[in-house]
C-alpha cells in the first residue's frame, strides 16, 4: 500500500473513531434526557433535592444527563400542557413529585417510564394498582408515615401550655387521606380538631385565618400538599399576625412557622434519583416496588417563638435536628 493510502486510512479510521464510530457506539454515548415536572415553584428544594440525587449517582449536567425542569406553581390545570411539552422533547424519563402530577402524567404519558416522590398514599391515591409491583410504567418513593401527624400533634402539646384544639390546613386538590389521618391522630389523643381545605390557584387564606381566629385554634397543622406548600410563607406570616403556632412539613422550613417536623421530602426525592437511575440502566418501572422513605426532622425557630410569645422547652429544643435563631 502507498503512503498516501496508508495515512488515507489512518486519517479515516481517526476521524470514525472521534465521531463515534459505528452507528452502535454512537447510541452507546447517547445523553439520557429527564423531565422534571413539580406542581410548586423553584423556589421549592425539590428540584434541586433531585439534581443533587443524580449527581450524587456520578450524572453531571451537559456531560452524561439531560434534565428538561417544568414548574406548575400551584396551577394544576397547566399539567396537561406542561406534560404534553414534555413528552414532545422525546424523553427517556419524567420524574414528578406529588399525587396530583402523578396523576395527571400517569394519565397523559403512556409510552414514556415515570417516577414519582412525595405522594402520600400511591395506592389510595390511585397512582400505582399495587406497591410491590406497581405495573404499567410508574414507580416512585413515599415519604408517608402513619404515626407522622401523631408526633407532630405531640410536639405541639409540649410547646403549647393547654393546648386543646388544633387546625389542620390541606388542599382540595388531594385526597382526604392525609387530613383523614391526622384528624383520627388529634381526636384519638382528646383534641378537638378544625380542618379547612382550600383550593388553587388562589387560596382563599384571609377566610381560612378568620375561621380559625372564630374557632379558637391552638395551633395550626400545615400538611404537607401542593397548594398550601405554594403558599406557606404566607400562611406563616398570617399565623405570625395571630400569634397562632404552626407545625409544617421540613420542606417547608423556610417559611417561617414555630415548628417543622415529619418525614424528609428531600431525601424522598433523593431516593426518587435513583429509581431514574436503575430505569434509564435497564429496569422496568412497573416491576420496581414503590420504596417507603422515612428519615424524620425536627427544625425549631426561635424567631416565630419569641414573636409570637412562645418559650420553647428545652427537652424539644435539645431533640432538634435544627435551630433557627
Amino acid at each position: 500500500m502507498r503512503p498516501t493510502r496508508i495515512a488515507f486510512a489512518i486519517v479515516t479510521a481517526l476521524i470514525v473513531f472521534l465521531a463515534g464510530g459505528s452507528p452502535e457506539a454512537q447510541q452507546a454515548t447517547k445523553v439520557p434526557r429527564v423531565g422534571f415536572l413539580n406542581p410548586v415553584d423553584r423556589s421549592a428544594p425539590h428540584f434541586e433535592a433531585f439534581r443533587q440525587g443524580l449527581a450524587d449517582l456520578g450524572y453531571v449536567e451537559g456531560h452524561n444527563i439531560a434534565i428538561e425542569p417544568r414548574f406548575a406553581e400551584g396551577q394544576y390545570e397547566r399539567f396537561p400542557d406542561l406534560l404534553a411539552e414534555l413528552v414532545r422533547l422525546n424523553l427517556d424519563i419524567i420524574a414528578v413529585t406529588g399525587a396530583v402530577t402523578a396523576r395527571a402524567a400517569k394519565k397523559a404519558v403512556k409510552n414514556i417510564p415515570i417516577v414519582f416522590a412525595v405522594v402520600v398514599d400511591p395506592v389510595a391515591d390511585n397512582v400505582v394498582a399495587n406497591l410491590e409491583r406497581p405495573g404499567g410504567n410508574l414507580t416512585g418513593t413515599t415519604s408517608f408515615d402513619p404515626q407522622q401527624a401523631k408526633k407532630q400533634l405531640e410536639l405541639l402539646k409540649e410547646a403549647i401550655p393547654g393546648f386543646k384544639r388544633v387546625a389542620l390546613l390541606g388542599d382540595q386538590g388531594v385526597s382526604e387521606a392525609l387530613i383523614k389521618a391526622s384528624e383520627a391522630e388529634a381526636q384519638a389523643m382528646g383534641l378537638q380538631t378544625l380542618r379547612l381545605r382550600v383550593a388553587a390557584p388562589n387560596p382563599d387564606l384571609e377566610g381560612a385565618f378568620a375561621v380559625f381566629r372564630q374557632e379558637h385554634a391552638d395551633a395550626l397543622l400545615i400538611l404537607e400538599e401542593p397548594v398550601v406548600g405554594v403558599h406557606a410563607k404566607r400562611i406563616a406570616e398570617l399565623a405570625a399576625r395571630d400569634r397562632l403556632p404552626t407545625i409544617f412539613a421540613p420542606s417547608r422550613v423556610g417559611a417561617g412557622g414555630l415548628l417543622a417536623y415529619g418525614t424528609s421530602q428531600v431525601e424522598s426525592i433523593r431516593r426518587m434519583a435513583v429509581y431514574v437511575d436503575k430505569v434509564l440502566k435497564g429496569a422496568n418501572p412497573g416491576e420496581l416496588p414503590v420504596e417507603r422513605v422515612t428519615p424524620y426532622e425536627l427544625i425549631v425557630n426561635l424567631n416565630t417563638a419569641r414573636d409570637i410569645g412562645i418559650t420553647m422547652p428545652p427537652e424539644v429544643l435539645k431533640r432538634a435536628d435544627r435551630v433557627i435563631q
